[in-house]
């Protein structure tokens, strides 16, 4: 392990290619293939199905265990802090989520109908694996870069991981679309849902492999000692959400911007995760597989453009400030979730994730190092990144729910994502009450 000291360009550059590593499962699982996988299960008989003994339509099904996925990150992410904070080894949490994720992924490979609640465990503990790691890598950044540094290596972050993620979708397009020149063996439809399950297990062995460079660098983490902790350690966590409540009301700025963040984080996410569900049911493709192939096409469109956008949205944060630059995107963000209403046709599609890409990253890079920066001077990160990190798991939990409530009873997700634009107005009109500092400008 190198010890290289804060603000280090190689140290900066080893946590920010965590993002290359675990990308390609939000891009390739929650989003992409997966998704389509999901939905070609169901291409042959009813979105419906019966588990434990209700009947549920399959994308409300995935919402609501997506859902309580979230609910338990949420939970036990105050816990490992705690943990973490005594032993000062948040790292080892960091990879047993990494690791925990990455198996999971693989396990997907089996995914069926017919094991459907192994196969829907499986899914769970990927995205806990996922969501676990993040929040002990978003707890590094004030630790291993300064304030003004926070914004570039951020937005750089995200890029990495566009960029790794678009270059394994893209094998994984090929692979579906060209079974037969990796060999993979059946009939067009059969080859293809082969290719599905391969790119699973890529995706697990990608996240393991990357990952170690960020390891190699990557400090343990600070020890916070104190006389009570190792008695208290389980329940700690939750103190320390409490203390970092208390603290709230001595930062306004910062109580204000997580009171905005905690409802339009509901919307982004929410719509990250449903956006390739929303295309195969709603849009009308010609075929399953120009369905598969444009549903593809369009998340790599949005990594491509995100790419883009993540760093001209870094730029304007260092022109405009940080708070007129996210009210900007949630402003564009409402514009995007009523014309989702409106759109049938695969151009449409294409031409909305675009539109998707150029907010996507941005908001997600801006939120979190805007966060940061609004953060008073403390050696203990874990405990304010922890906190940061259940009020977006919250917001997410409602806000998968609320979709897949309205998707349950109206058997349509149109009226679900015009229903998450109100989130974005409602962190529109919060954002504009948050004090100006000069630390965000």
């Amino acid at each position: 392990m190198a010890d290289l000291p804060k603000g280090n360009n190689k140290l900066l550059n080893a946590w920010a290619f965590y993002d290359w590593a675990n990308s390609v499962y939000s891009l390739v699982i929650s989003s992409a293939v997966f998704p389509i996988f999901y939905e070609a299960l169901f291409s042959e008989r009813s979105h419906y199905i019966t588990v434990f003994g209700f009947s549920l339509k399959n994308s409300a099904l995935i919402s609501f265990v997506t859902a309580f996925a979230f609910l338990v990150v949420a939970f036990i992410s105050p816990i490992l802090s705690g943990i973490s904070d005594y032993v000062g080894n948040k790292k080892s949490f960091m990879k047993f989520f990494c690791y925990l994720g990455a198996l999971s992924c693989i396990g997907l490979y089996w995914f069926s109908l017919d094991n459907l609640y192994l196969s829907l465990v499986f899914y769970f503990l990927g995205l806990v694996g996922f969501w676990g790691s993040w929040v002990f890598y978003n707890s590094y950044l004030p630790d291993i870069a300064f304030a003004e540094q926070q914004d570039a290596i951020s937005a750089k972050g995200f890029s990495y991981g566009y960029v790794g993620s678009v270059i394994l979708l893209i094998v994984n397009l090929a692979m579906i679309m060209m079974p037969d020149v990796f060999g993979i063996s059946g009939t067009k439809g059969e080859a293809a849902m082969k290719a599905m399950r391969y790119s699973f297990v890529m995706v697990g062995i990608w996240w393991i492999l990357f990952s170690q460079y960020t390891y190699y660098y990557l400090p343990k983490g600070n020890k916070i000692v104190a006389a009570n902790l190792k008695k208290h350690i389980l329940f700690n966590g939750f103190k320390e959400l409490k203390k970092v409540w208390y603290l709230l009301a001595e930062n306004s700025a910062l109580k204000k911007y997580l009171a905005s963040f905690f409802v339009y984080s509901m919307a982004v996410q929410t719509v990250m995760l449903i956006a390739t569900y929303f295309g195969a049911q709603e849009i009308q493709w010609a075929s399953q597989s120009e369905s598969t192939t444009g549903l593809i096409i369009c998340i790599l469109l949005i990594q491509l453009v995100a790419i883009v956008g993540a760093t001209f949205t870094s730029k304007a944060s260092a022109k405009y400030g940080n708070i007129p630059t996210l009210m900007a995107i949630n402003a564009f963000w409402i514009v995007l979730c009523a014309m989702a209403y409106f759109i049938t046709l695969p151009i449409h599609f294409y031409v909305m994730a675009g539109l998707v890409g150029l907010v996507m990253g941005g908001i997600q890079a801006l939120s979190r190092s805007t966060y940061s920066k609004l953060l008073p001077p403390s050696e203990d990160t874990a405990s304010f990144f922890s906190f940061y990190d259940v009020a977006e798991k919250i917001g997410i939990v409602i806000g998968m729910c609320v979709y897949g409530i309205i998707d349950q009873i109206t058997g349509s997700p149109r009226f679900a994502i015009v229903f998450l634009g109100l989130f974005f107005v409602i962190g529109l009109i919060l954002l504009r009450r948050v004090p100006k500092t000069a630390e965000l400008e």
